[in-house]
């Protein structure tokens, strides 16, 4: 392996071959796919976030409704609309946009989302698939992180994968991902001894943390690829704070590959959102249990 300066890894190119995909695929379907948009209260995170996916679905060709309730929505009036929507088949994907307001529990609500509709692919049901090695719906971020190395030729077969951070959202899933893929992984977290023992053990690394610049440029294998998945907001001189993940910038002199933040993963799990809720459709259009999850080969999904 080559050590750095690191080839640079941007976000948005795969993040357009992925939309590009998810967009022939609907136009295939001759129905346009639905995606159903659960916003509860007015968290200017959250209503920018639901915006941009409902920006995006319709530059592909999906038809997204917002569903924007006020904060105090009582849990059996969410939990309704769920059901409404389940029932509802010009429906294909439903996503409850978090964080929600303190007062209501997100797990009974994430349960409620029928798996088949499950375009986040946190319900339980999409787990066991997932850790099965069934077809299924996947998280969004996991998944884009696979087609992110499949777009740029980076080999996951064979490699010695070390994921920092154990989150059901990114980490577990994406171990179970890159397992599937006949990658030999390791999952550290916050309590692994000698963090940087076993991360300079990985020919692939991946960074889902949270904590700025946890991971330096003495932790990582010369010429390894790196995918920072952490957003992390760190003052600076404006006093508006920038944005920067949790893999240190002098990690570009040391690995083969780097993505870069912002502009790394990020594009890739809103493009991931629509194409889990193309082959939704796909799936609920030919009456089949479960959405087939697309191989991902030199950078297409076929």
């Amino acid at each position: 392996m080559t050590a750095g300066p690191a080839r640079p890894l941007p976000g948005a190119p795969a993040a357009q071959a992925l939309l590009a995909e998810a967009a022939r695929r609907a136009a295939a379907l001759g129905t346009p796919p639905g995606l159903a948009l659960v916003r509860v209260g007015d968290d200017p995170a959250s209503v920018a976030y639901v915006r941009g996916k409902a920006r995006k679905a319709a530059e592909v060709g999906l038809r997204s409704t917002v569903h924007a309730l006020p904060e105090a929505t009582p849990q059996a009036e969410l939990l309704a609309l769920i059901a409404q929507l389940n029932a509802d088949p010009a429906v294909h994907g439903v996503l409850v946009q978090l964080p929600l307001p303190v007062h209501l529990d997100p797990q009974p609500v994430l349960d409620a989302v029928l798996p088949a509709k499950d375009v986040d692919g946190l319900h339980p049901v999409s787990t066991g698939h997932l850790w099965a090695g069934q077809p299924g719906l996947r998280p969004c971020t996991p998944a884009g992180v696979m087609a992110l190395l499949a777009f740029y030729g980076l080999p996951v077969a064979g490699q010695r994968a070390v994921i920092v951070g154990r989150s059901a959202l990114v980490g577990r899933p994406l171990a179970a991902l890159l397992l599937n893929a006949n990658a030999t992984v390791t999952l550290a977290h916050s309590r692994t001894p000698d963090l940087g023992a076993v991360t300079r053990e990985a020919d692939l690394l991946i960074v889902a943390a949270g904590r700025a610049h946890l991971i330096t440029p003495d932790m990582v294998r010369p010429g390894a690829t790196v995918i920072d998945v952490g957003i992390n907001r760190v003052p600076d001189e404006t006093g508006q704070g920038r944005l920067t993940g949790d893999v240190h910038p002098g990690v570009a002199g040391v690995a083969g590959a780097l993505t870069p933040v912002p502009g790394g993963v990020g594009p890739m799990t809103v493009a991931q959102l629509l194409m889990n809720t193309v082959l939704a459709a796909e799936a609920q259009q030919a009456q089949s249990p479960q959405p087939q999850t697309p191989e991902v080969s030199g950078g297409l999904l076929r």
